[in-house]
């Protein structure tokens, strides 16, 4: 599968590495914000930690917690 290939973060199993490509227009602008000054930021890496119930990444050493509904919305690559 080409690295560039994007798909919504909810789809990666626990344990995968991924690079943060974008966030869709499904994201409220706010968030957006509130989401990059965590540090997710477009090329940066994730780990997948788990994706029931919630989807739990981390970035660098902050962990966070995103809901189905808003982890839909964040593109990555393999």
């Amino acid at each position: 599968m080409p690295s560039e290939f994007r798909l919504p973060l909810t789809v990666p199993a626990a344990g995968s590495e991924v690079r943060l490509a974008a966030f869709d227009d499904g994201i409220d602008p706010l968030l957006r914000a509130q989401l990059v000054a965590y540090g997710l930021a477009e090329q940066r890496p994730l780990t997948v930690l788990q994706q029931r119930p919630m989807t739990v990444i981390l970035a660098d050493e902050v962990e966070l917690a995103l809901e189905h509904e808003i982890a839909r919305h964040v593109w990555v690559t393999r």
